[in-house]
């Protein structure tokens, strides 16, 4: 008979990293001035506000999980991984139109993973850094060998048209990572938690459109996340001046440039790259942190070897953050 008092675990691996990332937008570009032509608004209020100078809006017959391939597609080919390596989809998302069935199992079987663990995650704006973590340590564990993790919103199914507080922030979007096994860890551990006292700070009114209570939300992230950004480097071993590309979940410009001041007043150097995809790309929920990091590897300021503070926070309240090294 065998010791039933102890059982078999799986081998893990040492460590973890990203091979890989990849994005999609759609091609529709929304101006400010383009909103400005059904309400109350224009430009400059919303520059002076949010940051936002334009932003990508889906078509209608343009899915979530169509653009959660296209992205997951992209970061595999970056990669250099095949689907038949994948064993693990993750897909953080808070604006899928059905509970049942699941994004990720769609994703995966269209992309062609074939029989892979998938599942949806939400933790709204904070979903991308949750799911990072999470296949981290599924990877560590030995319960994975290669994840991929896509963070993707359909927000505009979500937001009302004619609402200037919120029509003018949000948009559609996908973007992904593979994670696999590394020698030396190069994904630092995840600092995770939730204000669920919060939660009526942004909810989906009327089960149909997003609310929040701007002014409130503002004035937590400007406070309260920093320190998440700080626990992270923490956990890494890590000082504030190791950073070189900080990418806050782009929410609001002007939230992403108090982050990083407060960074900097703890020591950051002054020559850290700050993302700011926000400008045009808007807010993009779970799928604005891989948006972000693509875009800067493409333009330069990411750069491989680099180290990466990523921290996201939203609805929930919830928030995450972990440093990795730009692959």
């Amino acid at each position: 008979m065998t010791d039933r008092s102890t059982l078999r675990q799986a081998p893990g691996a040492a460590g973890t990293r990203i091979l890989g990332v990849g994005s999609f937008q759609p091609e529709k570009i929304v101006t400010n001035d383009d909103l400005s032509k059904i309400m109350d608004t224009n430009d400059q209020w919303i520059r002076e506000r949010v940051g936002i100078i334009e932003r990508r809006f889906a078509e209608k017959d343009e899915s979530l999980v169509d653009m959660a391939v296209k992205a997951g597609t992209a970061a595999l080919a970056d990669a250099g991984v095949d689907p038949s390596e994948v064993d693990t989809v993750i897909l953080p998302n808070c604006t899928m139109p059905t509970q049942i069935p699941n994004a990720a199992a769609q994703v995966a079987d269209r992309i062609g993973i074939t029989h892979p663990a998938a599942f949806d995650l939400n933790a709204a704006c904070a979903g991308f850094c949750y799911g990072i973590g999470v296949a981290s340590d599924l990877i560590r564990a030995g319960s994975a060998k290669k994840a991929l993790v896509i963070g993707a919103e359909k927000l505009t199914d979500h937001v009302d048209p004619v609402d200037r507080a919120n029509a003018i922030i949000f948009a559609d979007g996908a973007g992904a990572a593979v994670v696999g096994a590394a020698d030396t860890p190069q994904i630092g551990p995840v600092a995770w938690g939730s204000a669920g006292e919060h939660v009526d700070l942004i909810y989906m009114r009327d089960d149909k459109w997003i609310y929040q209570e701007g002014q409130s939300v503002f004035r937590w992230a400007t406070t309260q996340i920093a320190p998440i950004a700080l626990q992270a480097l923490e956990l890494a071993g890590l000082e504030p001046s190791d950073v070189d590309v900080l990418i806050p979940h782009q929410a609001n410009l002007r939230i992403v440039e108090a982050i990083a001041k407060k960074l900097r007043a703890k020591g950051a150097r002054e020559d850290m790259v700050v993302a700011d995809d926000i400008k045009y790309s808007g807010n993009t929920s779970s799928a604005s942190i891989p948006l972000a990091l693509d875009h800067m590897r493409k333009a330069g300021t990411a750069k491989q070897g680099d180290v990466v503070l990523a921290v996201g926070f939203g609805a929930g309240l919830s928030y995450a953050g972990q440093t990795f090294i730009c692959p």
